[in-house]
């Protein structure tokens, strides 16, 4: 069975939170290793993007988007917290043992 959103087919999560939004997620978060140029005309687009009165409400999207992620999956917060290490005592230099 596969899964369509709006007449497109969506295979990943991914696929799903680009079609839900209208944008690929790479264009908000970015990619590993991109130039400083190529981030400059990532971040121009954006802008773009959020000043095109079809995508006004896109902030509020994303915001309910990770609303119903966090919702939907609460393991994501299942934070531990570890054990410190125990600090080793150095001896203070001028500082008689």
């Amino acid at each position: 069975m596969h899964s369509y959103v709006g007449g497109h087919r969506a295979d990943t999560p991914q696929d799903f939170a680009e079609l839900a939004l209208g944008t690929p997620a790479e264009l908000w978060l970015g990619v590993e290793g991109e130039s400083d140029e190529e981030r400059a005309a990532r971040l121009d687009a954006a802008r773009d993007i959020l000043a095109d009165p079809e995508y006004r409400s896109l902030p509020d999207d994303l915001i309910r988007l990770a609303a119903r992620v966090v919702d939907e999956n609460p393991d994501l917060f299942n934070v531990v917290p570890l054990p410190r290490p125990a600090r080793r005592r150095t001896a203070r230099r001028g500082v008689a043992a």
